[in-house]
């Protein structure tokens, strides 16, 4: 609870901030969203819809693959990863309703709509989404071919959300703090749990 409130807290104090420097939020939005291209339309929407494939996929391929080899690490790590993504998108979702940020394309008409967004703009849900899955699965597997794609693909994401119009820079840094956070937090808390169990976390498998 105290995570949340600080949290909750410097969304605010962060808004207000941006909101004073809206002038660079909007011109670099304006910079990425107007310069369009077939590519770019293509390239962004594939990048977007990926977000949900990816947190479905991830534990369940790590479910399955637990199963498959009687490996209740790789089980335990797959239910983790579902509760952290609930609590990114719990944290994403309530500092959504208490900011109220209007998206870029509502404000500003000039700003193209590229994909559907809905609700409010702070913090991006698809950016959180996606820097969370790249951080719980850089936790899980700490390789650095596994590392720098997971984090390049949750950038683009980010990105992508721009180029589409329905957030502002600040909503994407935001977006990833909170899933980056909401991974380490599910991180130390199953530790916690396993030395509050007796069980020792084993090493990362070389591959599943």
């Amino acid at each position: 609870m105290k995570f949340l409130k600080g949290f909750f807290t410097a969304a605010v104090l962060f808004l207000s901030v941006a909101v004073n420097a809206q002038n660079w939020e909007i011109d670099l939005v304006r910079s990425i969203n107007h310069n369009e291209s077939s590519f770019k339309n293509d390239f962004t929407s594939i990048t977007s819809n990926s977000v949900t494939i990816v947190n479905i996929t991830a534990p369940l391929t790590l479910l399955t693959v637990g199963l498959a080899k009687h490996n209740k690490e790789l089980q335990k790590d797959a239910l983790y990863m579902v509760g952290g993504y609930a609590l990114s998108a719990i944290i994403t979702h309530g500092a959504k309703v208490i900011v109220q940020r209007e998206r870029p394309f509502i404000t500003y008409p000039d700003i193209i709509k590229r994909t559907e967004g809905g609700g409010y703009s702070f913090p991006s849900g698809h950016t959180s989404a996606a820097f969370y899955a790249a951080t719980s699965v850089s936790i899980l597997f700490p390789k650095w071919y596994v590392i720098a794609p997971s984090f390049l693909w949750a950038s683009a994401v980010g990105y992508s959300r721009m180029y589409q119009g329905v957030h502002y820079p600040t909503d994407v840094l935001a977006g990833a703090a909170v899933g980056a956070g909401s991974a380490w937090i599910t991180s130390k808390f199953q530790h916690w749990m396993d030395k509050k169990h007796g069980t020792k976390k084993a090493a990362a498998p070389a591959a599943w």
